[in-house]
């Protein structure tokens, strides 16, 4: 009974397993292992990872591939198996085979490459993708006849696949990541957040985060000049857009320290070195005003400003009228969090925790900053504030101690000034 041909099938048994064993530990690799760090490797001159960062570009031909292989040789084995048993034990072989083949195939074939390719994605996957590119190219024919009718069959049950959709996105991988290392401790919230602005940044608009019109400091052209030199020296700010009769109709933009040269001019050329304020020229110092679309993107903005070496943007609406402003500044402090100097004025705490445990938060908040500073999840879809999200699901402007809930939080309206929400109560409601 243990003949040559019993020793040769024993054999293709256990090639065919160690086969199925490269095929389960090569996928989990090659599908585990972080693009970022492979391109680490192939930038250090490993060209095994070079070669697995160009076969996962296409993932679908990659995974066909490697689970045409599989299959193939597990269905083999299995099949060599049962005809070694059934040999020796006759009928009962069949169910011998059966678990023997489980436990070889489970055990050494799944359970221990996968682990191990687990463990150590990156390198793995460098050394398996050489032979893998090989066997790619070798089923490739078929792989591609079992892609079109696998797509085939899901267009008759409704499913449409998209052949260009990458299966890794860097984006989701970092979000993803982020997310796991504040869970586990490893990432910082502070760390997480200046990351996820970042990231962020081409998702959101300059409208999201400008000043408003109404709270933008401007300097009226036809006051005198030493009006003018009084509130520029008064103001926090370093540029000021100047108007002439209405704030609609912007003339340019002042800057402190232009302001200073032309007194300073002024000063050297007047009688016995004093300076006529009287007669200085504010608007020939003025900057040309820099106009944005409202709904510019931040990250393109941020672009904008290196490229023109400015830091000051007058936001207009789609009809050009004037709906806020915007610095260079801003963009940053959506990545970084609020920064202040020695010249900016003190503030109040726009969010501020009451001795019950609810949470005082000004109106003009935006919900993005409250999500950031308290780790919750209130939608901004529809309003940037909190007040406009209040008066969004309200579907009014409500009145003084009106209390709703919404998305798992109770509002409570603490002030009110005209038709602005100016100061709420919030508290998230237990489950």
């Amino acid at each position: 009974m243990l003949d040559l041909t019993f020793w040769l099938t024993a054999a293709a048994i256990l090639v065919l397993l160690a086969l199925s064993a490269f095929f389960s530990g090569s996928e989990t690799a090659l599908t585990a292992a972080s693009r970022a760090k492979l391109h680490g490797r192939a930038e250090r001159g490993d060209r095994g990872a070079a070669v697995a960062l160009r076969i996962t570009e296409d993932s679908e031909r990659l995974i066909g591939a490697l689970l045409l292989g599989n299959n193939v040789v597990n269905i083999l084995s299995a099949s060599l198996a049962t005809a070694l048993l059934t040999r020796l034990f006759g009928q009962s072989g069949v169910a011998l085979a059966t678990l023997v083949m489980t436990a070889l195939v489970l055990v050494f074939s799944e359970v221990m490459p996968k682990t191990y390719a687990i463990t150590n994605s990156e390198a793995a996957a460098a050394r398996v993708a050489p032979p893998v590119r090989v066997l790619v190219l070798v089923l490739s024919p078929v792989v591609s006849v079992v892609r079109t009718l696998v797509r085939g069959l899901l267009w008759l049950v409704g499913v449409r696949t998209d052949p260009r959709a990458a299966m890794f996105s860097v984006r989701d991988e970092i979000l993803g990541a982020l997310a796991l290392g504040h869970q586990e401790g490893t990432v910082e919230k502070e760390d997480r957040d200046r990351l996820l602005g970042a990231l962020d940044l081409a998702d959101r608009t300059v409208e999201e985060i400008m000043l408003p019109r109404g709270q933008i400091e401007m300097i009226d052209a036809e006051l005198d000049p030493r009006e003018i030199v009084k509130a520029v020296l008064a103001s926090s700010h370093t540029r000021l857009p100047i108007y002439r009769t209405e704030r609609e109709n912007i003339l340019g933009i002042l800057h402190s320290k232009d302001l200073l040269r032309a007194v300073e001019r002024n000063a050297a050329t007047g009688p016995d070195g004093r300076a006529k304020l009287s007669e200085l020229d504010v608007l020939s110092v003025a900057m040309p005003a820099y106009f944005v679309p409202e709904t510019t993107p931040l990250d393109e903005q941020m672009r904008e400003f290196l490229k023109r070496r400015t830091h000051f943007a007058l936001v207009v609406d789609e009809y050009g009228d004037l709906r806020g402003l915007i610095t260079l500044e801003d963009i940053i402090e959506e990545i970084v969090g609020e920064i202040a100097d020695e010249f900016d004025p003190a503030e109040a705490e726009a969010i501020k925790k009451t001795p019950e445990g609810d949470w005082l938060v000004d109106g003009s908040v935006t919900i993005r900053d409250l999500n950031r500073a308290q780790d919750w999840h209130l939608p901004d879809d529809e309003a940037n504030t909190v007040a406009g999200l209040v008066i969004h699901e309200a579907e009014t402007i409500p009145t003084q101690g009106q209390v709703f809930t919404f998305h798992g939080f109770r509002f409570e309206v603490v002030a009110r000034k005209n038709n602005r929400v100016t100061k709420l109560r919030i508290r998230p409601v237990e489950a």
